[in-house]
């Protein structure tokens, strides 16, 4: 009768062991693949003064979590709260309204094992990305990608990149007909970058 009461006390110490091991899982699935910083470079600024007012703009939105502003390249360094959900769009209207354009915009993102293709598109953080002149390859830790749609990147950047694409998703930054083949639905946002 002892022996039975030890092996039910075992099993249930294995099961819960499986139980936290799961939750650690999720919890460290949840968390890894996520974007951490991004490098944004801005143009027209002449002074201190337009740093701070881009600045002041960027610290309004409740998922930034530090600024370290470059006067002398005129780029910003933000870094984000964790497991926050981050939109590059925002960041640029936010730069934007202080009278200011986006001259380059490159992320630091947290991959786990995630399989990309040129010219494919994947979801991360809940963000979709188009890969555009990249190789084959399998992403893992942190990654810098460059943002290359309309408005981070100067027009003839932008007008060279179309070489890598026959999506019409490039020319408007969502989803169309092109996508949907890919799971992705109509008119989601997606992001054009490169590696």
């Amino acid at each position: 009768m002892v022996g039975i009461d030890i092996l039910l006390f075992i099993k249930k110490l294995i099961t819960m062991k499986n139980f936290f091991l799961a939750i650690a899982l999720l919890i460290s699935i949840n968390t890894f693949s996520q974007v951490t910083s991004v490098n944004m470079q801005a143009s027209g600024l002449t002074c201190s003064m337009c740093s701070n007012s881009i600045n002041k703009a960027l610290k309004s939105l409740d998922y930034v979590d530090n600024i370290v502003a470059n006067i002398k390249n005129s780029s910003f360094e933000i870094t984000f709260k964790q497991n926050a959900k981050v939109d590059f769009d925002q960041l640029k209207k936010k730069v934007e309204g202080a009278g200011f354009h986006v001259a380059k915009l490159t992320a630091n993102i947290r991959f786990n094992n995630q399989q990309i293709e040129g010219d494919a598109h994947v979801k991360v953080s809940g963000m979709v990305f188009h890969f555009l002149n990249v190789k084959d390859q399998t992403l893992n830790g942190e990654k810098t990608v460059q943002v290359i749609d309309k408005g981070f990147v100067s027009a003839k950047e932008f007008k060279k990149n179309e070489q890598f694409t026959k999506m019409d998703c490039y020319k408007t930054g969502v989803a169309g007909s092109c996508c949907t083949k890919q799971g992705m639905a109509q008119g989601e946002r997606i992001f054009h970058v490169t590696i």
